[in-house]
């Protein structure tokens, strides 16, 4: 139950252009007061000069899957796997999330199709329940060149909890995998398949996406606008991409590829989304650009945590501290303000009087941001 009002002193409080010491009070579940002042109130929560930013908001993180799946061929119980990714969210700082599950699978083999409505239904169980320490969206991660992908979308559009819709392709020669000898190496390794296998492999994908690809791509992406759901693209390489993903009313750019793909996609006014792990590694795995050449630009406007919830808080405070980095005000929005902006909630992201008690106390340690408290609409959940 949420308490009927907080006050949390002695706090540096991450506002949207600077950091102050000060105060805040929780009352209802929103921000009743933002003070750049400490509180007289004997009942005061003392923060001892630990940080306190607004709730961690996350666009796109395939973590839940791992829940229920977290062996392959092993299928976990639904209500016990969403639970145990909604506690980790919790702990990870990240108090708005976008689930992504997956519509459309290049491995024929996966139980990714098979789960799908289960993990759609289990998050909607908690969240229904009252048992979601965090606030839950869904997003659908649409795979154009799978035959059966616009047919799963369509079944899952008028979801509750749907708010984010991405278009992605990995069929060889597209986009992350614009080089053919890149896809080799990777599906060859993550499936281990023979010269022979993987040939006709390749020969499958090509065909698919040749025939499904443009097709689905624009029916998902006009349904998505009808129904007033955001857009965002997946892996764009190059301008034509990116004027592609704009005429479609894309508003994020899902971790693009390229500096020539990034720069092109932040002067067409959509946010740039890269991945925490990306800045936590120093670089991209798959050889892509580094998330931290975006930052020096000023050209990164969102982090994901994408596969690791924990990069997340990490990564934000990691870009404040690196040469030719963003301010500390500027590197928390990138994981609370501006992902808010780019998805239409207006009601968080930001330490302001009126807008929803989603906050993160932090303190760092040896360097590294640690998770004190957390509060999701007033109510502490961590």
């Amino acid at each position: 139950m949420t308490a009927p009002e907080q006050i949390l002193t002695n706090a540096r409080l991450v506002l949207d252009d600077e950091v102050v010491e000060g105060s805040l009070a929780i009352r209802d579940g929103v921000i009743a007061a933002v003070d750049a002042a400490p509180s007289r109130s004997a009942a005061a929560i003392d923060c001892a000069g630990d940080f306190l930013l607004p709730g961690l908001i996350e666009l796109h993180t395939d973590n839940m899957e791992k829940y229920f799946q977290p062996r392959p061929k092993v299928a976990w119980p639904g209500r016990q796997a969403a639970l145990a990714h909604d506690a980790q969210m919790a702990a990870s700082g990240i108090t708005t999330v976008f689930d992504a599950v997956s519509i459309g699978d290049v491995d024929e083999q996966s139980m990714r199709h098979g789960a799908l409505h289960e993990m759609v239904a289990a998050l909607g169980d908690i969240v229904d329940d009252g048992l979601a320490r965090v606030d839950h969206r869904l997003h659908l991660r649409c795979e154009v060149s799978h035959p059966d992908t616009l047919a799963r979308f369509e079944a899952l559009a008028d979801a509750p909890l749907l708010g984010l819709v991405s278009l992605m392709d990995h069929a060889p020669g597209q986009r992350q995998f614009a080089s053919l000898d890149a896809y080799r190496t990777y599906y060859q390794g993550k499936y281990g398949l023979d010269d022979r296998a993987l040939e006709a492999f390749i020969a499958k994908q090509l065909a698919n996406s040749e025939r499904y690809s443009g097709e689905h791509r624009r029916a998902i992406a006009e349904r998505s606008r009808a129904l007033g759901l955001a857009l965002a693209s997946h892996d764009d390489a190059t301008v034509t991409h990116v004027a592609e993903s704009r005429e479609y009313g894309t508003r994020v750019a899902e971790f693009p590829t390229t500096r020539e793909a990034a720069e092109a996609s932040h002067r067409q006014g959509m946010a740039v989304m890269m991945g925490a792990p990306n800045v936590v590694r120093g670089g991209s795995h798959s050889g892509n650009i580094a998330a931290s050449e975006l930052v020096r630009l000023g050209v990164l406007d969102i982090l994901s945590s994408d596969y690791y919830p924990a990069a997340l808080l990490d990564a934000v405070f990691r870009i404040a501290d690196m040469e030719g980095g963003y301010s500390l005000a500027r590197a928390v929005a990138t994981a609370t303000r501006q992902p808010a902006e780019a998805v239409g909630l207006a009601d968080r992201g930001r330490l302001a009087e009126g807008l929803r008690a989603d906050l993160l106390r932090v303190r760092p340690v040896d360097g590294h941001p640690l998770v004190q408290r957390v509060w999701s609409a007033g109510r502490q959940v961590h």
